[in-house]
């Protein structure tokens, strides 16, 4: 009995070690991502582009040293969320319940193609109704308050969310995987697009042209639109596209005006400070 007991304690152990391990190793990979994309980013706007930006800004408030402290921690721990989601997902991969492959002739190539803007269109559909319903009144305050303690968000804001609302997050991806037959390639690139266009969704610089939204472009959002949503709160709940947005009347009456100020380089708003100096 003392050696069946022995027994099972040791590969309880060898279990959450490797447990461990697989834990560490999603961290580490979607930490670095998150540090690429944001990093690359912050680069190429604030160094490479920095005089470019400065005319493109769409706050005159500057984001502090604590904002983007606060903002990396919490992302941090949103990526610890991930990983914790990655050995479930992890677990049904390996039992067959989500259909991913590696080779194109599978499914051939113009399934495989078209899976990743399907992928977009499903995200952006999941994202634009959880994060409205985040902002429920009873479900701001314990879900998405962190992530609107940026007023003027920074590239490093792309994942600073409470743990509750990393976990609404988490859960796309899984889905996805379970429900439509995904090549590896496109997964990676999804996840590439969706960590840079939220970095960029957050820098606070308007780099779309100022004739964007006059066109059939205007389908998918500006910098501005997700900007306006951290100084409002009651609208622009769209990521990619902002056909939700105006379907359902949450798009903010002032965003295009906002848009074209920011697009040409006129003197921003200080609708932020306002904001702030109210609720202060």
């Amino acid at each position: 009995m003392q050696a069946i007991s022995e027994g099972l304690s040791t590969s309880w152990a060898e279990v959450a070690l490797t447990q461990l391990q697989l834990w560490l190793t999603v961290f580490t990979i979607d930490t670095l991502r998150y540090f690429i994309g944001v990093g690359v980013v912050s680069f190429v706007l604030f160094v490479w582009l920095r005089s470019w930006s400065k005319s493109r800004k769409i706050q005159s408030r500057q984001a502090s040293k604590k904002d983007i402290r606060r903002e990396i921690t919490y992302s941090l721990i949103t990526t610890g969320v991930y990983a914790t989601i990655a050995l479930f997902t992890v677990q049904a991969l390996e039992l067959g319940y989500m259909p991913v492959y590696e080779d194109v002739s599978v499914h051939g190539w113009l399934y495989t193609l078209l899976t990743l803007p399907i992928l977009l269109v499903l995200h952006d559909t999941y994202f634009y109704w959880a994060h409205r319903l985040m902002h429920h009144k009873r479900l701001f305050r314990w879900v998405h308050k962190i992530h609107h303690l940026s007023r003027t968000p920074t590239p490093w804001a792309a994942y600073s969310f409470a743990p509750a609302e990393a976990f609404v997050m988490a859960l796309f991806m899984p889905f996805m995987l379970w429900l439509i037959p995904l090549h590896g390639a496109v997964i990676f690139v999804f996840l590439s697009i969706m960590i840079v266009r939220n970095a960029m969704g957050h820098s606070g610089v308007e780099f779309h042209h100022q004739g964007w939204v006059d066109g059939p472009l205007d389908v998918f959002t500006t910098i501005t639109h997700h900007d306006l949503h951290h100084q409002d709160f009651k609208g622009n709940f769209g990521l990619y596209f902002t056909w939700w947005d105006r379907l359902m009347g949450t798009e903010l009456p002032h965003y295009k005006a906002r848009f074209y100020e920011a697009a040409r380089g006129n003197k921003p708003h200080d609708q932020a400070n306002l904001m702030i100096q109210k609720e202060g």
